[in-house]
């Protein structure tokens, strides 16, 4: 394949704006190129696990990113999609975009585009809407809940390129799409193995032969004899920020000397620096006790409880939001990262159920965290078994990174194939 640059446009009215588009490119409506189905609901009694009859779509929260997810089947279809029929949520939300991956009943939240093949080119069709998904929320109607009708999609002007141009463009978007699926895969591998690897280390150990019996949360459970059992509050010192209720958004600053760090600014156990907002001198010093230290590690205490960071490092002086605990180690012969790995373990999630005690957990209390226990090994130890993990950490933090980047490529390359602005031959 070979791309140019595009240097000969005409403008055209696109659904009530002008545009620029190639000149061998055409407008038209979605109507004269496909077939619209709109689905409705057979009964309920129809429904089942079992496999009778088509896989049931009801809605877009079963789409996947390329193909969706059936969870259930039905013995009476009304309305059937066929393969690579394009799948529109049409009733809120609005626009969700997919592609039926075998003939399905579909419900009335969805829609099945079928393509008049000598025309338009499913997989083009499929990237132009959501590319465009934007545009089904300007048609929507309703005052309750927003939804799209049939004569709505047909007459929906979509630019066209040549049938050729069509499948290319669809050729190489598919391909970054499988690229990203295959560093999706690679990612959902590292974790089940970081995960079976925790498992292991901070349960037998590293090389351990001779185990004892322990109770914990009133279980009994099997560590390395020279493992001890402590308490959280008896290992470490935790403070959470207490007060400071005349902290406004509008004293937050973009820029300067001191970060506020929150629950939202946490991403794969570390802080996102450039996602912190600064404060003053003056609202950093207010508390000495929440003032962060490397090594110090941040427990959410409040909304999405009990998410983990370690820090690893501090760019400059940062201090505590709220909803957060930070949890300093009292002794040197304790590892920070492997207290991190602690708190995002089993034994910390069986805690935690514990607390709720069948009902919803909102808030977690500094006299509840301090009386979490866990087996901790001598601090040699601590550090292998923080160092495997690590390593697993960065090998997925970097093929997220590898993702992060085709997806970025992925959307650059959107805009510009399906704009026209370079070309395939």
């Amino acid at each position: 394949m070979q791309f140019y640059k595009e240097t000969e446009f005409k403008e055209v009215e696109l659904n009530g704006r002008v545009i620029e588009i190639p000149e061998d490119w055409e407008v038209v409506r979605l109507g004269c190129c496909a077939d619209i189905i709109m689905g409705q609901s057979p009964p309920s009694s129809t429904y089942n696990t079992e496999g009778k009859g088509l896989p049931f779509l009801q809605g877009c929260a079963e789409f996947g990113e390329i193909y969706p997810k059936p969870k259930i089947y039905c013995s009476n279809p009304i309305k059937i999609t066929e393969a690579n029929d394009i799948l529109l949520s049409v009733r809120a939300p609005v626009g969700e975009v997919n592609i039926a991956p075998f003939k399905c009943c579909i419900g009335r939240g969805l829609a099945a585009i079928r393509t008049k093949e000598s025309r338009l080119h499913y997989l083009f069709l499929f990237y132009y809407l959501k590319f465009n998904s934007n545009v089904f929320e300007k048609i929507a109607t309703g005052s309750t809940f927003k939804a799209i009708k049939k004569n709505d999609i047909e007459n929906l002007n979509i630019p066209l390129p040549p049938l050729e141009e069509q499948k290319k463009i669809a050729h190489v978007l598919r391909t970054i799409d499988n690229a990203i699926e295959i560093v999706e895969t690679a990612i959902k591998k590292l974790e089940r193995i970081k995960k079976a690897t925790m498992e292991q280390l901070l349960t037998k150990g590293i090389g351990h032969k001779e185990f004892k019996k322990v109770k914990l949360d009133g279980r009994t459970i099997e560590t390395p004899k020279s493992w001890r059992v402590v308490k959280l509050g008896n290992i470490a010192d935790i403070k959470g920020r207490i007060g400071w209720h005349g902290l406004r958004d509008e004293d937050y600053l973009s820029s300067g000397d001191y970060y506020l760090v929150r629950g939202i600014d946490f991403e794969n156990g570390r802080i996102v620096w450039d996602r912190c907002v600064c404060i003053s001198k003056e609202w950093y010093e207010r508390d000495p006790n929440i003032q962060l230290r490397e090594g110090d590690i941040l427990i959410t205490k409040d909304g999405t409880i009990g998410k983990v960071a370690l820090v690893d490092f501090l760019p400059k002086k940062a201090t505590l939001g709220t909803g957060i605990f930070r949890i300093r180690l009292k002794k040197k012969d304790i590892s920070p990262r492997f207290i991190y790995y602690i708190l995002e373990s089993s034994y910390f999630k069986i805690f935690m159920q514990i607390l709720k005690a069948g009902s919803t957990l909102s808030h977690l209390y500094q006299k509840d965290i301090v009386k979490f226990s866990f087996p901790l090994p001598p601090l040699e130890e601590q550090k292998q078994i923080a160092k495997i993990l690590k390593t697993i950490d960065e090998a997925i933090e970097l093929k997220k990174k590898k993702k992060e980047k085709l997806e970025r490529m992925k959307k650059a390359v959107m805009n510009k194939l399906l704009t026209g602005q370079i070309r395939i031959k």
